[in-house]
């Protein structure tokens, strides 16, 4: 494949950020083998920013011939007080439930679920021992503790809030995965930028390289409100980073809100309630998490026109680009309730292999014991 086109790929949406464009085409032309991995928390159902968008990415780079891995990050969700903070529960729902939920999610997204490696973060750290330590180490001493601090929105704490020591070592300790891992593509949403920075400043003295790092666009939470739209507009206006990542965080689609979540097993009336209950301003294209489903995920790769009937005529629109969707719903002449409906019957049947596996398939363990756990905490 010629540098052009591996690049369109890597930078094809949801991408938001490659940093930077010029070290790829390098690696490139300079015949380094490319390998990336995306690391998650361990921390309850997967979402659809989480499987859909995520594994977006990841088969766009199994299709530009680049070596994938997932790092399933026990130890950050043990520190990040997840599920419990309860280390043997992390292990079991990461190698049963997310490890599953991922891989059905890179197959409805059209990768492939047997060319990516999974690695558990504790059996990385078993099998290479000291010298993960020597990493974390490195990049402790290449970063400043007010940097550190500032940094653990990556983990979607706040700047400010009290944190425990152990806190304190998420953020070296990501960068040392990307080493440790020997990847030189280091993926995640935008709230992992910091981190991926880090790694950037440090790479030639803790790694011996400067890896490339790739961030996608982060969904919005289904339930968000004018007032956190206005705030999030507010955020870019005022080409604040620090404002715009902590308004990101409050207004991105997360597990921990599951009525503005919708999730990647969701039966067809649980799709179509949240998507009814949806805040879906008229006119208003920006921010608006309607649309955005209909952006990222309905029209991404889609062959076939999208058509939305008008409930009240009776009369179907059809729609080849999102950007002529997003133009006639802008000019007031799609209703906020007639698209809705159409995103979640659209939804609905692409999340279907996921609804089965998980419902009635050999998935269906793993969602049931994840859901005993969240209970019984």
């Amino acid at each position: 494949m010629d540098v052009e086109t591996l690049i369109k790929w890597v930078t094809k949406e949801p991408t938001e950020e490659v940093l930077t464009v010029e070290r790829l085409r390098e690696y490139v032309e300079n015949g380094i083998d490319l390998r990336h991995y995306i690391g998650f928390e361990i921390s309850g159902l997967v979402h659809l920013g989480t499987g859909l968008l995520c594994m977006q990415k990841v088969a766009d780079l199994q299709k530009a011939g680049i070596k994938t891995s997932i790092l399933l990050a026990d130890y950050h969700s043990w520190i990040n007080k997840k599920l419990g903070s309860d280390l043997s529960t992390i292990k079991r729902v990461a190698g049963g439930y997310f490890k599953d939920a991922l891989k059905v999610s890179l197959r409805i997204v059209g990768g492939d679920p047997d060319n990516v490696e999974f690695v558990i973060g504790s059996e990385l750290y078993d099998k290479i021992g000291i010298e993960y330590l020597t990493k974390v180490v490195r990049v402790s001493m290449e970063t400043s503790l007010s940097r550190i601090r500032r940094s653990v929105t990556i983990m979607g704490r706040r700047m400010g809030e009290s944190l425990s020591f152990a806190q304190l070592l998420y953020v070296p300790m990501q960068v040392a995965d990307i080493f440790s891992l020997n990847v030189n593509i280091a993926h995640g949403g935008m709230d992992q930028r910091k981190a991926h920075v880090i790694a950037i400043e440090s790479g030639l003295k803790v790694g011996g390289y400067i890896p490339i790092a790739l961030h996608h666009h982060l969904l919005t939470s289904m339930n968000i409100n004018e007032k956190l739209r206005e705030s999030l507009l507010d955020a870019r206006l005022s080409r604040s980073r620090e404002k715009l990542e902590e308004a990101v965080l409050e207004a991105k689609m997360s597990k921990s809100r599951p009525q503005g979540a919708i999730f990647i097993h969701d039966s067809p009336d649980e799709v179509r309630a949240k998507i009814k209950e949806a805040y879906c301003p008229p006119k208003q294209v920006e921010l608006n998490p309607v649309l955005e489903l209909v952006k990222y995920i309905l029209f991404r790769d889609r062959k076939e026109p999208l058509e939305v009937l008008n409930r009240k005529s009776g009369v179907k629109s059809v729609y080849n680009t999102f950007d002529e969707l997003a133009l006639d719903y802008a000019k007031g002449n799609l209703h906020p309730l007639d698209l809705k409906l159409t995103v979640a019957d659209e939804l609905s049947q692409m999340l279907e292999p996921a609804y089965r596996h998980f419902r009635e398939g050999p998935g269906r363990k793993y969602l049931e014991e994840l859901k005993e756990i969240q209970i019984t905490r």
